[in-house]
């Protein structure tokens, strides 16, 4: 593997399913009476989250404690950036003190690539403005290839606030990589321009878009990334594009339903779709705990896992 994990766009395909069959093995470590192995004793792995986050640092720090891993979460909201340092010069300092790896979330695109350029160290993208977010988009193939045991020639239907996700882009790279047939969903002004261009089928008519669906994600609507008014309103757009039981009837009967979180119930989805037989959203965050132990692992060059 690189260095570092910073783009889907940077794996071939043999090292995408690479990541998820020893993210097989990592989760059978998860379902041990002790949840530990001694693979990243002696390393040290610093998460450096710019951004709110409840599921993924929680994932990567679970992840890092069941590989024995020494770890360190920065509260930016506390710490040095607060009084103007910037990121390349914070990046600088705990380089300084010879981390192993840094697992980042920042709210520019690209914030990653430059702690790649100026660092000795690992660096895992955890989400890059609306870049992009890798791991996610891993834990999401592996849930699927759980389910369905395939990825090519799947339907998947993304719903939602296309323009604004960097989960959307991850999985368009990944799952259009690995053979899925990919369509989205949403209203226009939500469709990023020249979409089509990624080998994705566009759809502003989500009962069109859900038609025998093997797979349907949907994506939060980002109001905190809006300026301006997209749609007219929330109710106005869960009554186009939330998903409903009507709507996930069009799919194939054995559809998975699932969503990055975090949810917005009544905008995006219906509660009943939420909880209903067919999500599979727990078990999305469940794998990201082995799916990031996964890529841990393989970065810190893949030693024996007892």
């Amino acid at each position: 593997m690189k260095k570092d994990l910073l783009s889907i766009g940077d794996l071939t395909c043999d090292e995408i399913k690479l990541i998820l069959d020893t993210a097989v093995a990592m989760r059978e470590i998860g379902q041990r009476p002790i949840k530990k192995v001694p693979t990243l004793r002696g390393k040290t792995v610093v998460n450096l989250f710019y951004e709110p986050s409840t599921r993924t640092r929680t994932s990567f720090e679970i992840a890092e404690k069941r590989l024995s891993a020494d770890t360190l979460n920065i509260a930016v909201a506390a710490s040095s950036v607060l009084k103007g340092e910037t990121l390349a010069d914070t990046a600088m300092n705990i380089e300084a003190m010879a981390p192993d790896m840094i697992v980042l979330r920042h709210a520019s695109s690209g914030a990653g690539h430059l702690l790649s350029r100026i660092c000795k160290s690992r660096i895992i993208n955890a989400g890059d403005g609306m870049h992009e977010h890798p791991t996610q988009a891993l834990l999401d193939a592996f849930t699927i290839r759980e389910h369905k045991k395939r990825l090519d020639g799947l339907k998947v239907t993304i719903v939602g606030d296309l323009l604004h996700s960097r989960v959307l882009r991850s999985n368009v790279l990944l799952l259009t990589k690995l053979g899925a047939e990919v369509w989205v969903s949403g209203p226009r002004t939500l469709v990023p321009a020249g979409i089509e261009r990624f080998g994705v089928r566009v759809s502003t008519n989500i009962d069109a878009a859900v038609e025998g669906a093997d797979v349907i994600m949907m994506l939060r609507i980002q109001q905190e990334r809006m300026q301006g008014a997209f749609f007219p309103s929330l109710r106005e757009y869960f009554s186009v594009f939330g998903m409903t039981t009507a709507r996930v009837a069009r799919a194939k009967p054995d559809v998975i339903i699932m969503h990055p979180g975090p949810m917005n119930r009544g905008v995006e989805i219906a509660s009943d779709v939420a909880d209903g037989p067919y999500s599979v959203i727990l078990e999305q965050v469940a794998n990201g705990v082995a799916v990031r132990m996964a890529v841990l692992y393989l970065l810190a060059g893949g030693v024996d896992v007892d």
